[in-house]
């Protein structure tokens, strides 16, 4: 995991394990069924065929967020671009299945198993005897090593950005042949199947120029189904061809052109005709969806005027047929161009009919984060009422529903249904129930319709620093005209609004009781039932901060319906946006944020990469807070230690049975909310087999490819790919 959601490796801290009894975890929700990992919500959609059904040759064109900085993963600038061109072109000794395991990648390895595990833990890999580099040289204990040394973090000279396994390594050497790599480790190691994937050429991690700056720009030396021919960052594509040395089942496309497309341009080029496939937003999806039914369907909800009733269209023909010749023309030219204008997105929307979308659920998972470090989510009550205000359910219905995916809330932090460190531990905290989050906020001493002192301009709110709210807010503002002056609605009832507005005045009934009318222009009392909770003279007001960009609606959505129901217990929210630029480096990962919605991707190694996003901060040297990954401040010592329980225990049950306690003891703590597994949709065209919305899998770029004339795709998975529920 990583704090841009790419690339699930994370650099861990050292922490020293507690003394062994300190901590008795009891069976929390999700522990007690014989398998709570259950199966993947979603399968994968990639139009599977088998390959004598596929045309050889062709180039596939991909559209992607940018052309990377870096072509080394291990780097921390390294992209979704950097993961997809690895996948492509290096080895890795395990890759996902359907069900976000990892399974044993038979390209590259006969087997690999642990063989000891006194006095130490040794893993004999066995490698495929015919596992060469692209340069001709075989696969070998000597790559092994010097991955080892470059991400082992003893050397400093080496701008890793994880060493995270690789500490654990003792030594790597030959084993009875060059076909064999023995790993001892000095420390036992459960995840150690997530090491070297990928692996690089010792050409790369040989010496540290070679790792910094070596594999930045090219990769010369390569292993994989494909070579990087070519990376263009003038015209922002890279270009993989097919792999003349590799061993397997060859690949069945020329070339592969990853292309630089902003998201919210793929429509227009997928209807020019310059992509084949593009990861797109629902807007999209439905524009593609249209297109695809049968001809005639789409014109009445499609194009330029198309939202013209009849009589609009009779009165434009009145006009231009009228006695006023001015009017006439000008309306005789308007009709010209909505015509034109029809006709072009007609044929837009014609072309879009040669593609279709595949849709899953990403690996994935959209959270509510709490940051628990200042303001009111200091205190656990309030972090757990939030929790208890938000009906989850809800909130996947919002967003998956119309895209017809299964709407269910995420169970679990650290992994997602169907992968085997699963289980629903939201029992922990707790469901939806107003009355329970009131209670807490009550026990709290948040008081409904308490007195609120008047706030000065720069005075700090509840939540969040004013000085720095403020700055927030008008950041938002700049941005697009949205500041937290827009979102009163959100704040709770005003009881200074109470004050009727029609302009009306109105007066006493003669007769009526002394003192019955207050004077004009006095607020009436406020409902208790809806008025905004305070302590000390502050509201419970909550700074919401959310990314402004044209993607991001979806998030948008979701936090409308978060502030309503936080507003049903008292609890106010101030949205504030902010730059898709300044989103997660100025707001997220400094703390600038009371609420705020972002995502984790899935990991088949949990011990391993959740550990810095749930560890507890500590003090750094320089008095700063150290929080890693951690970006809703909010962990604890229990936690820590059954995570590195986790990682040291080699009973693979026993390990899962760690992780689910650790989760639940994060589910209590109440710092991170998560909501739901994140839509995957992707357009194709419809000849395009054996790729699409992959789920957990990892993509089989062999099998790739363009049916041939009159083929039709299978029912089944693709030859390698693994079959998805």
């Amino acid at each position: 995991m990583s704090q841009h959601g790419v690339g699930p490796r994370a650099v861990t801290r050292s922490v020293a394990f507690l003394t062994a009894g300190v901590l008795a975890v009891p069976a929390l929700a999700g522990c007690g069924s014989d398998d709570p990992s259950g199966k993947p919500l979603a399968g994968q959609d990639i139009q599977p065929a088998p390959r004598d059904r596929i045309s050889d040759g062709g180039t596939l064109r991909w559209a992607v967020d940018s052309v990377p900085d870096t072509l080394n993963t291990f780097q921390s600038d390294a992209d979704a671009t950097t993961s997809r061109v690895a996948q492509a072109v290096l080895p890795s000794m395990f890759r996902m299945d359907a069900s976000g395991r990892p399974e044993r990648n038979a390209d590259y390895l006969e087997s690999a198993e642990i063989v000891d595990t006194e006095p130490k833990q040794v893993v004999l890999y066995k490698l495929n005897q015919q596992a060469v580099w692209s340069d001709g040289r075989e696969i070998g204990a000597a790559d092994f090593a010097a991955q080892w040394r470059a991400l082992s973090g003893k050397d400093t000279a080496y701008w890793t950005a994880r060493n995270a396994g690789y500490d654990r390594i003792q030594k790597i050497e030959r084993g009875d042949n060059a076909l064999e790599v023995r790993v001892t480790f000095s420390r036992p190691y459960a995840d150690w199947r997530s090491l070297f994937s990928p692996l690089y050429p010792k050409d790369v991690m040989g010496t540290p120029d070679s790792f910094n700056d070596g594999a930045r720009k090219k990769l010369q030396v390569t292993a994989g189904p494909f070579t990087v021919k070519e990376v263009d960052r003038k015209d922002e594509r890279i270009t993989l061809a097919r792999n003349a040395r590799w061993w397997g089942e060859p690949a069945k496309l020329s070339e592969i052109e990853l292309r630089t497309v902003p998201r919210d341009k793929r429509a227009a080029e997928l209807a020019a005709g310059t992509l084949d496939l593009a990861e797109i937003d629902p807007v999209a999806a439905r524009r593609i969806t249209v297109a695809a039914r049968p001809h005639g369907s789409a014109s009445a909800l499609m194009g330029p005027g198309a939202d013209r009733s009849a009589a609009d269209s009779l009165r434009s023909w009145a006009v231009a047929n009228g006695s006023d010749e001015d009017a006439a023309d000008e309306e005789t030219l308007a009709r010209k161009k909505l015509r034109k204008a029809a006709a072009k997105a007609a044929r837009r929307q014609q072309a879009l009919s040669g593609f279709e979308v595949r849709k899953s659920l990403e690996p994935a998972y959209t959270q509510l984060a709490l940051n628990g470090a200042e303001g009111p989510l200091t205190d656990e009550r309030v972090r757990r009422a939030v929790a208890r205000a938000l009906d989850r359910e809800e909130l996947a219905e919002a967003v998956l529903k119309p895209l017809g995916l299964p709407a269910v809330p995420v169970g679990s932090h650290l992994a997602l249904s169907g992968q085997a460190a699963y289980a629903d531990n939201s029992g922990a905290l707790g469901g939806q129930d107003t009355k329970e989050a009131q209670a807490l906020l009550a026990d709290a001493g948040w008081v409904r319709g308490g007195p609120v002192e008047e706030q000065k301009k720069k005075e700090k709110a509840a939540g969040s620093e004013g000085d720095k709210a403020d700055a927030g807010s008008r950041e938002a503002s700049d941005g697009d005209g949205t500041g937290a002056e827009d979102n009163k609605a959100h704040r709770g009832p005003d009881p200074a609004e109470h004050l009727a507005h029609d302009g009306k005045q109105y007066k006493p009934h003669q007769g009526g009781a002394p003192g019955a009318y207050a004077p004009r222009g006095t607020a009436a009392p406020a409902n208790q039932e809806t008025a905004p909770l305070a302590k000390n003279g502050k509201p419970l007001t909550l700074r919401f901060v959310l990314p402004s960009g044209p993607g991001s609606q979806s998030l948008r959505t979701v936090a409308d319906r978060i502030s309503r129901m936080l507003e049903r217990v008292g609890i106010g929210t101030e949205i504030s946006k902010v730059s898709d630029e300044s989103y997660f480096k100025d707001h997220i990962a400094s703390g600038q944020y009371d609420l705020a919605l972002y995502s984790w991707p899935a990991t088949a190694f949990p011990a391993t990469d959740a550990r810095p996003v749930y560890a507890k901060p500590v003090p750094a040297a320089d008095g700063s807070l150290n929080v890693e990954q951690n970006y809703t401040r909010v962990g604890t010592d229990q936690v820590d230690q059954l995570f590195d329980e986790a990682v040291s225990t080699l009973d693979e049950e026993e390990s899962r049975s760690l992780i689910r306690k650790a989760d639940s003891r994060i589910w209590a703590a109440a710092g991170s909310i998560p909501l739901f597994q994140r839509p995957q949709l992707l357009a194709a065209r419809k000849n395009l087999v054996n790729t699409g919305a992959f789920g957990f899998a990892t993509p089989v770029y062999e099998d790739m490819g363009f049916l041939k004339k009159g083929a039709k795709p299978a029912s089944g998975p693709s030859a390698k790919g693994s079959s998805a529920p």
